[in-house]
């Protein structure tokens, strides 16, 4: 189930952003969940759906879509010009309904950024978008970058484009793990599979809890691709995001 999120910029309190603001989303995510539903907020964050001991948080979520910016590279910030921007959000689980989301999100004032830079914004509209129509083969975008992961033999952990030979059969891997986390059954039906990258990917270096101890960085791309997948799950992909990380903000895509 999707949402677009209009928001309001406070610019009362500035107007510039990190780069790095991606983490910070989904604390804002679970924030304004627990107000509303503590048991809920506690469920998605530390149970999600399970399979091998491995927790699978089934929601993701856009960079935020801004009309009018500026970049600030020595100061590693954006300047949002516009009045408003877009976020888009997306949960897989069945309780995630159009009612509770929309009134739990609608109204909220929430900040993102660091101590240097930092943005209000208030919830303008909350507006639920229709679900997935496509043929089992359809062109998609990503929205924020996707992200696809091998651990080598020495323990490191190398971030792999998606144009890469490997990223093909990692992303159907993720893709039926999550069908069984979520249907609690492996996938049995015919496995007409492929994807196609469209364009050349774009990198982006992701931070992740910036300024702490637990900062890591992940490398993400932006890209067009095709896929072919049967329609349960082309929806997985399309609600939880597409690769790793969905829960991180990573994979978000949009039908071209």
């Amino acid at each position: 189930m999707r949402f677009k999120i209009v928001l309001q910029v406070d610019k009362k309190y500035g107007n510039r952003l990190p780069f790095n603001y991606q983490y910070e989303q989904m604390a804002v995510i679970y924030k304004i969940l627990s107000l509303s539903n503590e048991s809920y907020a506690n469920w998605l964050h530390d149970n999600g759906f399970e399979l091998e001991g491995k927790q699978f948080k089934l929601f993701t979520y856009s960079s935020l879509i801004i009309p009018s910016l500026g970049l600030d590279k020595e100061h590693g910030c954006l300047y949002i010009n516009s009045d408003t921007v877009e976020w888009y959000i997306s949960f897989l689980p069945e309780k995630s309904t159009r009612q509770f989301i929309q009134g739990i999100f609608m109204e909220q004032t929430f900040q993102l950024g660091n101590r240097q830079n930092v943005v209000q914004f208030k919830v303008q509209s909350v507006e639920m978008l229709p679900a997935l129509n496509c043929e089992e083969e359809a062109e998609f975008k990503t929205l924020s970058p996707m992200c696809i992961s091998r651990r080598e033999e020495n323990g490191k952990t190398v971030y792999l484009s998606p144009a890469d030979p490997y990223a093909k059969g990692a992303i159907l891997v993720s893709l039926l793990n999550r069908y069984v986390a979520y249907y609690g059954k492996p996938y049995q039906g015919k496995l007409d599979y492929d994807f196609i990258v469209l364009d050349k990917p774009r990198s982006k270096l992701i931070t992740i809890k910036a300024g702490t101890p637990q900062q890591t960085r992940v490398k993400g791309y932006l890209c067009n691709f095709r896929m072919k997948a049967p329609k349960e799950l082309m929806n997985i992909m399309y609600e939880s995001g597409i690769a790793e990380k969905g829960s991180s903000g990573f994979g978000m895509v949009e039908i071209k």
